[in-house]
Parts: C-alpha cells; structure tokens; sequence
C-alpha cells in the first residue's frame, strides 16, 4: 500500500469518526437533561440492585423514545471501540510497507516464515468476527470495508505463504542414500586407479545394507572388474575375477531384465577365461556370448555391449581347427561366427556412438584387412591415431596400432 493511499484511508476513516463523535455529544447532552428528570435502576444477573447507563421508562415519555436512547447508547459504545482500531491503525499504516518489503526479503534468501505470517489464519477468523460482530450491533459501511480489504491482503500472502513452504519442502527432502551412493560410485569408475579401489571398498561397507538391488550389485560387479585391471599380482587378479563373476551370477538370478547385470555378468565371464582350463574356457565363451545377447536384447542403443560382442566374434573366427574340434568334443557344437559378423558389430557402435573408443577402430582396422580391404583399413588406423591414449585401453590400442600401421603402409 502506498503512503499516499494510506494517508487518505486514516483522514477519511477520521473523518467518519468525527462526524458521529458531534452527533454522539449532541445525544448525550440531551440524554443528560433527560435523565436528571427521570433516573432508573437496573438489577443484574444476580437480582442486585445497581445503576448504570440504562434508561427506563419515565413520566411523559414513550416506549420508543427509550428504545431509541438504547441503541445510541449501544452506538456509543461501538464508536467507541472504533476510535481505539482507528488509532491502532493508524498507527500500523506508516510501518506496513516496509514490513510486507522485509517479509518478502526474507522469503527470497529462504528464510522461515516471520512471526507476522504465521499468526495470519489467526487474525484473519479475528477480523471475519469483527465483521459478524459489526453487522449485529450495526457497525458503519466503513469499518467492514476497512477490515474486509485487510482479510483480502493477508489471505494472499498467506497463499503465496503456502506455496512457497511446499516449494521449499519438497526441495529439501532428502535424497535416496542408495541413488547418492550410486551417483558417486559412477563418478568414481571414471576416475583415478585409486578411486576405483574406494569405489569398490565404499560398495563393499554398503553390501548387507543394499544387497537386494540389482543396481546395487551390477555395479558392485564392475567395481571388482576395475580392480581387476589395475591390480599388480596374478593372484589379486584371479581373486577379484573369480569374486566379481559370482557377484554378477548373482545380480542377474535376482533381476534378469536388468541389461547392466547381464553385460558385466558376461565381461567378468571373459575376465574369468583367462585364468581357466581349456574346457571352463570355452564354456564361459557360451556364456558370454548369451548374456551379451541378453543385455542387447533389453537396452539395444548401448554400445559397449555391441563392441563386446564385435570382439568375441573376431575371437571365435579366429579360433585354429584343433581349438574348434575340442569344442565340438566338449559341447556338441563349437561356436560360430565370422570376420563379417565382428565387423558388423563394430559399425554397429560407430552407428550409435561415433568415435566410441580407440579400440574400435583398431578392430574396425583389422576387420578390413582380413577382409582385403586395405584402404578403409588405413582410414581406420588414421582414425585410431588420431585419437589420445589416456587411458590403459588406449595404451593397448596404441600398441595393436604399432604393429597394425606398419603392415598397411600407414
């Protein structure tokens, strides 16, 4: 409200008031004489005798004349009790802007609600009950408007009020702890050698409390997977293989639509066929190559598991015939798939992810040139090239590059 506006409300309230202060001094020097003529009694709700301000009937004057003087006098009373709001009011009016500014500060920095706004339900039925009252002992058009138009006010800042509590309620709800622990998990199988070992230590402290998640152990999976690449022993590589299989054997039994469990349950598959017999060898091969089929199955835009799957076909046609033969021995039927299967596969990731890994166009690169095309297969290494070794992959694709280039004329 502005100081203008507020000014011309309290001079026309005053205004108001003045006006029925004369006609009430008017009313009570002619009360006066009347009375001194005809005084009255009264007996209270305890059949006592007292005086006070009622007036009763005297000699020569009628019954309407006395109920007139009774409404002046409850009149009185409810001008009265006028003067005090008015001057309360008039009082709060000066201040009242720089209240509701402050309140709104307040409100912005995200401040609990003042003082002033929480008691506002309240003084919003006190001011629907001055107005009843008002209408009963017949209170001026003014005073209801005056308090009808402070009601309005403080119902919209109570509303914006409440709004702005469940905004900030449902902002600082707390987050699931397994979605935060996961958050980070992720970041840290991007880092450093040594977040990997936290990672995997930190899932490790949370295994009895989320141990029923699939979410939880496909990721635990991987983390033994990352150990696994960065630990310095073959018997700490063996461990966490061996481990992380089982874990991802796990995963899949407790969530079998879940493609992530079904990818790393096939890598730790593949880790695993490095440390096996020639017979558990092949038969992770099988393995691998079902739950790939699986994990592309459920989420067919993922990349890494058509690249995975791109490796094991170039891996199977390169197998010798002796290998093939005690895999037919073994299991009935050896695996089948051929360079044109692998390549495939590797387009498939260029298709979804372009410039997925280095790796890639190092198969890519090979592909062609079992296949006799050895001008794709130099753009393939141009490519691979051209691309940093940052990582353990990298440097391993960087050493396929060493020998590959040389062999094309690179």
């Amino acid at each position: 409200m502005a100081q203008a506006d507020s000014k011309v409300l309290v001079l026309g309230a005053l205004a108001g008031v003045a006006g029925v202060s004369l006609a009430v001094v008017c009313y009570r020097g002619f009360s006066s004489k009347r009375r001194s003529s005809w005084p009255g009694f009264y007996l209270s709700s305890k059949n006592e005798q007292g005086t006070g301000l009622m007036v009763v009937d005297g000699p020569g004057m009628p019954r309407g004349q006395v109920e007139v003087l009774e409404r002046l006098e409850a009149l009185i009373q409810c001008v009265s009790e006028l003067k005090e709001e008015m001057k309360s009011l008039k009082n709060a009016l000066p201040t009242l802007p720089d209240q509701v500014r402050e309140e709104l500060r307040g409100r912005d920095q995200g401040r609990r609600a003042s003082p002033l706004q929480r008691t506002t339900p309240t003084r919003r039925k006190r001011a629907a009950g001055s107005i009843t009252a008002a209408r009963a002992g017949g209170r001026s058009s003014e005073e209801a408007e005056s308090e009808g138009g402070y009601i309005t006010a403080l119902t919209d800042s109570e509303e914006d009020e409440e709004l702005s509590d469940a905004q900030q309620s449902e902002e600082e709800q707390p987050a699931d702890p397994l979605s935060v622990l996961l958050e980070r998990i992720d970041c840290w199988h991007k880092g450093t050698d040594s977040e990997k070992r936290e990672s995997l230590n930190m899932l490790l402290e949370h295994r009895e409390e989320f141990g029923q998640s699939s979410m939880f152990l496909w990721r635990l999976t991987r983390a033994y997977c990352d150990v696994h690449d960065i630990s310095a022993t073959l018997e700490e590589k063996k461990s966490h293989a061996e481990t992380g299989k089982k874990i991802g054997e796990e995963a899949v039994g407790l969530n079998p639509t879940c493609a992530d469990s079904h990818q790393w349950y096939a890598i730790m598959c593949g880790i695993m066929a490095e440390y096996d017999t020639v017979q558990n060898k092949i038969k992770n091969g099988y393995i691998f190559k079902d739950h790939l089929d699986k994990a592309i199955e459920l989420k067919p835009q993922d990349p890494l598991s058509y690249y995975l799957l791109g490796r094991w076909c170039y891996a199977v046609a390169q197998l010798s015939w002796i290998e093939r033969k005690v895999a037919a021995t073994l299991f009935g039927e050896p695996p089948s798939a051929t360079i044109e299967d692998a390549l495939k596969n590797f387009l498939k990731v260029e298709e979804i992810h372009p410039g997925y890994s280095k790796l890639n166009f190092v198969f890519l690169a090979k592909c062609y040139k079992d296949l006799g095309q050895r001008e794709r297969a130099r753009k393939m290494c141009e490519a691979a090239s051209s691309m940093k070794a940052e990582s353990k992959e990298n440097e391993e694709a960087q050493k396929e590059l060493d020998v590959l280039c040389p062999a094309l004329g690179v």
